[in-house]
């Protein structure tokens, strides 16, 4: 089976890498993190061997930028200087989107449980798909979903609409 050129790929599923980038690592970080899975996607697309599910295949590799782009992130504030860190530029914030506090509420969700959620509803992945790019059961990415889900739900809630 050929596989179609890599342009058509990158017509086809720019927005939902993007998408899933913005999901992961917010939007500071989103477009670095989306370019590095384009780099990554184009250096093994030569020995991809099935067409079958390609868009499957460069979500779970923007998954795993924002993986590696977290890992950065824990290892480098270890080890930053407190000096350096005052004198650099601080360049004023983005404006926050109107749904921030969604997102904010997403990204204190344990990593397993987020990484779940953005790839279920942000990157529109089958539980499959979940299980495969976590490396788990399908069983477990529902699991994943539910609780994380779960958890939004209480965090939303407002404690006066209980009563």
């Amino acid at each position: 089976m050929s596989l179609p050129p890599f342009q058509h790929l990158v017509d086809a599923h720019w927005r939902d890498v993007a998408r899933l980038a913005h999901g992961l690592v917010g939007p500071v970080h989103a477009d670095d993190v989306a370019q590095q899975a384009w780099t990554q996607a184009l250096a093994a697309y030569p020995r991809v061997r099935s067409a079958r599910n390609l868009r499957s295949w460069l979500l779970t590799i923007t998954h795993r930028c924002a993986m590696d782009h977290h890992r950065a992130g824990r290892r480098s504030t270890a080890h930053d200087d407190p000096a350096s860190l005052a004198e650099a530029p601080v360049a004023a914030p983005p404006p926050e989107p109107p749904d921030a506090g969604l997102w904010a509420r997403v990204a204190s969700l344990p990593d397993r449980q987020r990484d779940a959620v953005v790839l279920r509803f942000v990157g529109d992945l089958d539980h499959r798909a979940v299980a495969a790019a976590l490396g788990t059961t399908p069983g477990m990415s529902r699991r994943l979903v539910s609780d994380a889900l779960a958890t939004l739900r209480l965090d939303l809630t407002d404690p006066e609409d209980l009563r």
